[in-house]
């Protein structure tokens, strides 16, 4: 009796030890993948800083002086941009040009002087000396100013500086508000009809015979 039961003493012992050393390995096996999926994050780690959340008007406010500085200095003469697109819309787009935003056709600074005619919804002709009949050049004044030129003019403001979409709309929706702020708020708009006005601005270049500026600077005199 005795000779038989301490095989099964052994037996037991042995079982209850290498089930042991499995788990014991397992354990180091768990222990070493967490090792290995951890991340050490530094406090001056970019990952470790919540990002700063988009102020479009904050945004607007600093920006536009900019844009507006910018744009007088691309401006092209009306007058020159005329002749340029009359013999070859494409090549003068590239010249005086830069590309969109939204791809559809390059964006143009212009400055030029000329007489305001008739208007609706804010939107008026401008006679300007020196451009032919052929091309119809409007301004826009509000109150709803549309489109993305002043954004997309001086050619320093790309998608690559937002962390959307959303955000890239806003900057150039926002920069049209600070327009209407910042210049057309001390202008009477409603009556330029039959006035003279010095007018600096950025348009799409998409239809060579019609141009809707979008003004960074409008001196009626």
């Amino acid at each position: 009796m005795t000779g038989s039961a301490r095989p099964v003493l052994r037996s037991g012992r042995g079982a209850w030890q290498r089930k042991h050393v499995v788990l014991a390995a397992v354990v180091v096996v768990l222990l070493v993948a967490m090792g290995l999926d951890t991340k050490v994050l530094s406090s001056s780690s970019t990952a470790a800083a919540p990002q700063k959340s988009f102020d479009p008007a904050a945004w607007g406010t600093e920006t536009f002086p900019k844009v507006q500085k910018q744009i007088e200095k691309k401006a092209v003469p009306a007058a020159t941009l005329a002749r340029a697109v009359k013999k070859d819309p494409t090549a003068a787009g590239k010249k005086y040009g830069v590309a969109s935003g939204t791809g559809a056709g390059p964006v143009v600074s212009i400055a030029f002087n000329g007489t305001v005619g008739t208007g609706s919804k804010g939107i008026y002709e401008v006679s300007v000396p020196g451009v032919p009949k052929g091309i119809l050049i409007r301004i826009q004044t509000g109150p709803a100013i549309t489109g993305t030129d002043l954004r997309d003019a001086p050619g320093t403001i790309s998608f690559g500086d937002f962390r959307n979409q959303i955000e890239y709309q806003n900057a150039g929706a926002e920069l049209n508000r600070q327009l209407k702020k910042q210049v057309l708020s001390g202008i009477d708009t409603d009556s330029l009809t039959g006035k003279k006005v010095h007018v600096v601005g950025a348009f799409q270049l998409i239809n060579p015979d019609a141009w809707l500026i979008t003004p960074v600077k409008l001196e009626v005199k």
